[in-house]
This record gives C-alpha cells, structure tokens and sequence, in this order.
C-alpha cells in the first residue's frame, strides 16, 4: 500500500510543478529557467520509477552483499552405549527423622532498646514533637502520633549516625541527649 501512496503523491507533486511552471507570468520565468524545472522533475521521476523496478537500490539503506555461510558437514559419531547393571541386593529406602530448629529469637527488639526507654519517657507532645523534628529533617517518614517503633527508630539511629553520635543510642542516658537535642 505504500509504494503506492508515495507513486500517488510523486504523480501529484509533478503534476502541480508542471502546472505552476506554465501558469506562472513569462517575465518570471525564461524558457531557461521551464527547462530546468522540467529537467529536475524529470530526474525525480526517473529515479522514483527505477528505485519501483528495483533497478535502483533504495535510498539511505546501506548496499551490501552477505558472505555466503560455509558449514561444515556434520560429523556422525556413535552414540554412547548405555549398560544397565542389576542390584546385587535390594537395599530398602532409608528414611530419615526430620530435624526442626526452633524459630530464631532476636536479643533485641526496637521496642526493649535504651532508645526506646527513653522516649517512651516523654510525655506524649514532646514526643510528637521529636517525630515532627526528625520528618522535617527528612529522616522520618511515618504518622506524627508519638509511638515509638521501627519507622521512629530507624529515623532516629539515621540522625544519630549522621551527627556522628550512633553510640549513644547504646544507653539511655545517650538517647536523653539527642532527645533533647531535637526537642530544644
């Protein structure tokens, strides 16, 4: 459908340069100046035709030929034979018990840390309040309620590294002081 689409509009565009080029006044146009014309678009039309036919190879595609593929010939070897062997004896499956570990239990949980501790001593604006500090400082993420647990916990051992005071989160002691550091 395509070629012919484009051999409709070469037509149209010829069509119309050719009627422009005998409409147009003679003082603008030479006889010179219509043989050109006629000359350009007669080119156009020559290579479009071509290029249709095949004669031309088509524009801005590279023109190369494929090396011819050389294969070698297959080389037929015998499969490998397969020998059964029967048992000497029958040996009955062995089964055994299924060893079950206990789920693993983790020394710490966020909620028994000295961080932990700590804020939960606040009372409930002062902690809102640390909340709020440590969102507005982008390391808090989670709803100002004032519960400490792993969104709170994380954002305040990200600040603490960050101060270069991860330590002191070790004791409550610690923790006050960077507390107190977000409230005041």
């Amino acid at each position: 459908m395509l070629p012919t689409v484009k051999n409709t509009a070469i037509t149209a565009l010829t069509a119309l340069s050719l009627a422009l080029g005998a409409a147009l006044p003679a003082k603008a146009w030479d006889q010179r100046e219509q043989d050109v014309l006629k000359g350009v678009v007669g080119t156009i039309v020559l290579g479009t035709v071509l290029r249709d036919y095949g004669v031309l190879p088509p524009r801005n595609r590279p023109v190369y030929q494929q090396p011819p593929v050389y294969q070698q010939p297959p080389v037929y070897q015998q499969p490998p034979r397969v020998v059964y062997h029967q048992p000497r004896y029958y040996e009955e499956p062995r089964y055994e018990e299924p060893v079950y570990q206990p789920r693993p239990t983790y020394a710490t949980s966020v909620y028994r840390t000295a961080a932990a501790q700590a804020f939960n001593s606040y009372s409930l604006s002062e902690r809102r309040a640390i909340q709020r500090r440590l969102a507005a400082q982008g390391y808090y993420y989670g709803g100002i309620d004032g519960s400490f647990g792993p969104g709170t916990y994380n954002a305040v051992s990200a600040y603490a590294s960050d101060m270069g005071q991860a330590g002191r989160l070790a004791s409550r002691e610690g923790a006050f002081g960077i507390y107190d550091g977000l409230i005041f």
